[in-house]
């Protein structure tokens, strides 16, 4: 089994001081701006794809 992902910095803030948060498996306190959060993997993009947002062909 792999192991927990940690993460390097808070994402809303941007603070490296962070610790194992207390809400379960995978959560993260920032202790600069008191925020929980947790890392969640959303899966593999398919080969080809685009990270056009817009939705439109790339030109």
């Amino acid at each position: 089994m792999s192991e927990r992902a940690a993460p390097f910095h808070c994402p809303y803030c941007g603070d490296e001081d962070l610790r194992p948060g207390e809400q379960g498996h995978g959560a993260w306190e920032c202790r600069a701006c008191s925020r929980a959060f947790q890392l969640k993997f959303l899966g593999l993009l398919a080969p080809g794809a685009s990270s056009n947002s817009t939705g439109g062909e790339e030109i």
